[in-house]
């Protein structure tokens, strides 16, 4: 734990030598006293999936407490337009302590809090997507045993001025370095202020996408975080996604999380990573190998892939990225190291070595095992996720791979060690079932799963029937086909879903 402490860039973590779950109401106060701190931020997650804030002058200790004690009242109508009427529409946001992070933007110095919803009674809000997490990860540890593991690569393009000089070629942007990529500082600047807030995070990079359009550059970069409890894991990129347009903002720039720009042109997703541990020791892995119980989660994602959809991709330019012979999956099937399949085994350190002793000759030889990193990679959802109902949905489809009958044997038939798209694969690739292409199409998927995400209370009927009511509104079921006769139909989707 000392460790953990000693570089974190968290003020708060470094002024109370104690890590975030750890922290109290008492806590809170003394580090807005003792820091001269005259502002304080309720901020929490509406509907819309962007990040909504209520501010707080402190101007005295007895309101301090009084706000930290019993949370605010505000117009849930406003918030969660979709299943709260103006009629009988108050909620409260009440704030969770470890969340507290120092505001980088604030010209004054203030403190910002996430928050959770409760009802008229006091009771948490059933249909808020954070809750419904926190149902999820409850009925998962009940049912396994297990914790429940994830993070996110968040990739996103940025978006400024065409420069005549070191220019990278088109769509060979990956790993490349300044000055052959114009962003490289405003990427690392995000990453440090994301840490600051109190987002874990495993490294950054260039990304494929590297286009110019019109007098633009459309640079595409990736933040990626580690493996964390999944309710962390949620706030972190919903924190992190505010922190990165927030800067943009700040330096004239432009930023999109959305699935697709254009055609043709590498589209941002939002890969989910997960592991199931138990203390410290990752469950997946036994003897250097991929275990029963990881090819039982893999199972539940691979049931689930098609609805899990309807959480991941929500709006209609989501279909514009899931499309043969990119690197985001349009079939249903997992692999190892294999970036055409929907559920990937990346690279796991599953075998004894000491690779740094070997590239290190003053290092001496430790032979250490690594394994606790493997994850597993779910690959289809993008940036127009609703975060919170994303990692739920995961986290439910897990959880359904140990209550499914046959579990094994059904990873078994899914499993691909080859590129489903090249000809002398074609028969593979028309064995296995293929993701939606429309919200039209996800919904229907949810509405025929729905029975899995409803068990254990997790998703209530109403929730998902809020869901498939939004993602039939887009009347999108042709949308390819659609956007083949007329293809500026998709430039038009893009400009409106652009920061959706």
């Amino acid at each position: 734990m000392k460790e953990q402490i000693a570089m974190n860039l968290n003020p708060v973590v470094a002024f109370l030598k104690k890590m975030p779950q750890d922290f109290t109401r008492a806590d809170i106060i003394k580090f807005i006293e003792d820091n001269n701190i005259k502002m304080l931020n309720f901020r929490y997650v509406a509907g819309d999936g962007r990040l909504k804030t209520l501010n707080f002058t402190i101007t005295n200790r007895y309101y301090l407490e009084q706000i930290l004690s019993t949370g605010e009242r505000v117009d849930g109508s406003n918030i969660f337009p979709d299943f709260i009427h103006a009629g009988s529409s108050d909620l409260y946001v009440v704030p969770r302590f470890s969340s507290a992070f120092v505001d980088p933007f604030a010209a004054v110095p203030t403190l910002s809090l996430l928050c959770s919803f409760f009802n008229k009674d006091g009771q948490p809000l059933d249909n808020s997507p954070e809750f419904i997490l926190r149902k999820a990860n409850d009925a998962f540890n009940k049912v396994t045993h297990m914790s429940f593991y994830a993070m996110g690569e968040l990739e996103f393009y940025v978006i400024g001025d065409k420069e005549e000089l070191y220019q990278t070629t088109d769509q060979k942007g990956y790993h490349e370095s300044m000055p052959f990529v114009k962003f490289e500082q405003f990427r690392t600047e995000c990453m440090y202020l994301i840490a600051q807030c109190g987002g874990q995070i495993k490294y950054g990079h260039a990304e494929v996408g590297n286009f110019t359009l019109g007098d633009k550059i459309f640079e595409q970069n990736e933040i990626e975080f580690l493996p964390c409890p999944v309710l962390e894991a949620a706030d972190q990129l919903v924190v992190a996604k505010w922190i990165i347009m927030s800067l943009a903002n700040q330096y004239g720039l432009n930023v999109t999380f959305a699935p697709k720009i254009t055609d043709g042109k590498a589209g941002s997703g939002l890969h989910i990573h997960t592991a199931m541990m138990k203390g410290d020791k990752n469950q997946m892995i036994t003897k250097g190998k991929l275990n029963s119980i990881a090819k039982t989660m893999i199972a539940g994602y691979l049931t689930c892939a098609s609805s899990l959809t309807a959480f991941g991709n929500t709006n209609p330019t989501s279909y514009f990225r899931l499309v043969p012979h990119q690197e985001a999956p349009t079939s249903i099937c997992w692999g190892d190291r294999n970036r055409s399949v929907l559920v990937r085994v990346p690279l796991g350190w599953v075998h004894r070595n000491d690779m740094v002793a070997d590239n290190n000759p003053l290092e001496k030889a430790k032979n250490e095992s690594f394994s606790s990193k493997q994850t597993v990679e779910f690959r289809c959802p993008d940036g127009s996720a609703d975060i919170y109902l994303l990692m739920a949905g995961l986290v439910v489809a897990a959880r359904h791979g140990f209550e499914m009958e046959g579990a094994l044997e059904f990873a078994e038939k899914r499993y691909v060690d080859v590129d489903i798209h090249t000809k002398e694969n074609a028969k593979k690739l028309t064995e296995l079932d293929q993701l939606p292409t429309s919200c039209w199409e996800s919904a229907d998927q949810l509405s025929s799963h729905r029975d899995i995400f409803e068990k254990h209370g997790v998703f209530n009927a109403e929730m998902v029937d809020d869901i498939i009511k939004k993602l039939k509104s887009f009347k999108d079921k042709n949308i390819r086909s659609e956007i083949e006769k007329n293809p500026e139909k998709m430039s038009e989707l893009v400009k409106f879903y652009f920061y959706k």
